[in-house]
């Protein structure tokens, strides 16, 4: 069963959209319509804003831990920090053993988009 969607709250309805309007479509995302994006795979991302008074952990609050990209080359993952780089936002390039390059982007309530590069046969996660 594969995912279709994932719903990010933010603090900030439009400094979110400022951040994810950049880096989105350097992942492949078009925006459907304000703070709905979606890409050739048919996975959707939602984008909305927190209720002011949620807590934390309250149903309505912002969160999540990451969102993780497959590029297809550490080229890429390059060029995508050179932009956001240019764009004032903060992009820590890291490099792992065997090839593996990661790219770590807070946004603004602090998720992190992570865009990783790995060599055929190294899985994502371990």
């Amino acid at each position: 069963m594969p995912l279709d969607h994932l719903t990010i709250l933010s603090r900030d309805f439009d400094e979110s959209a400022r951040f994810y309007g950049l880096v989105l479509p350097l992942l492949g995302f078009a925006q459907k319509r304000r703070g709905i994006w979606s890409n050739e795979l048919g996975l959707f991302l939602q984008f909305r804003e927190a209720y002011p008074d949620t807590g934390d952990y309250g149903r309505y609050a912002p969160g999540l831990n990451h969102l993780g990209f497959k590029a297809p080359d550490s080229q890429v993952v390059e060029a995508i920090k050179q932009a956001m780089d240019s764009a004032g936002y903060e992009a820590r390039l890291q490099r792992f053993g065997e090839g593996v390059v990661a790219l770590f982007i807070p946004d603004p309530d602090g998720l992190r988009v992570e865009i990783s590069y790995y060599p055929p046969g190294i899985d994502p996660v371990d």
